[in-house]
């Protein structure tokens, strides 16, 4: 699940008072599922046609999808112009079988958050709306091979503000700890269940190794590596709102701009 007002606060929210940085920036679209799915009481799911047209739109406009591992990388090189952070959360199944056929063909890369306690389960933390399988161990070596980012989602998919400190600990280091091991690989992100965070948590993030973390809006002053600001994509953004969310990412504080 996602809490995300963004599809109305964008419109009608008045900017943030302050100085607006000018010159290059980037964003980092927010996805969860793809797939034909017309339950979708959460709007967390887009269609493959869908993806492949919001994909489509980007290229057309010179910009590039990438993974946040590529995007944080380029940024620090000050190469950032031209690249869209692309992350996928939850870790659905449909990522391998539908999302990423998409993203091959459109040239683009991506970052998927995964919830590591449910590996090859589904999504139970959901109280309501159609029930969704999630990678399992196997399929997540293979999204790794691809060239794909694997970061954490925590282990449980639990609002990580309301843990008690030893639970908080094994949400994030313990699910970073385990993805590491099925991949091979160091695990540098990590994504904020339903995009909570306070400063407990963020420290605790830091504390646990992670290199960056993503939120949704988690406004300008607390913005930064550790808590990057995202848009959210949903089936209804068509090439107009899309257009409407790009120029807004800045005014809005959803571009990346500061860092940890």
């Amino acid at each position: 699940m996602v809490v995300d007002g963004s599809a109305s606060r964008d419109a009608i929210a008045p900017p943030a008072r302050g100085r607006v940085r000018r010159g290059p920036s980037a964003w980092v679209a927010m996805y969860h599922s793809v797939s034909d799915c017309p339950e979708d009481p959460h709007h967390i799911t887009v269609s493959p046609d869908r993806l492949d047209r919001q994909l489509a739109w980007l290229c057309g406009r010179g910009l590039r999808g990438v993974s946040m591992r590529e995007l944080l990388a380029a940024r620090a090189r000050g190469k950032e112009r031209g690249l869209v952070g692309l992350t996928f959360d939850d870790g659905y199944a449909d990522f391998l079988t539908t999302a990423l056929p998409v993203l091959r063909r459109r040239g683009c890369s991506a970052t998927v958050f995964l919830v590591a306690g449910r590996l090859g389960g589904g999504n139970d933390w959901e109280s309501y709306g159609p029930r969704k399988p999630l990678l399992d161990a196997d399929d997540v070596r293979r999204v790794a091979a691809e060239g794909m980012e694997i970061a954490s989602h925590g282990l449980t998919h639990t609002d990580l503000i309301a843990l008690p400190d030893d639970l908080l600990h094994a949400e994030l280091h313990d699910s970073r700890a385990l993805l590491a091991r099925i991949t091979g690989g160091d695990v540098e992100g990590f994504c904020y269940p339903y995009g909570t965070i306070d400063a407990r948590v963020r420290a605790a993030v830091r504390s646990a190794g992670y290199r960056y973390a993503c939120a949704i809006a988690p406004g300008r002053e607390a913005a930064g590596d550790l808590a990057l600001p995202r848009i959210n994509i949903r089936q209804a953004d068509t090439a107009v709102h899309l257009e409407l969310k790009r120029r807004l990412a800045r005014v809005w504080g959803r571009a990346l701009e500061t860092s940890a």
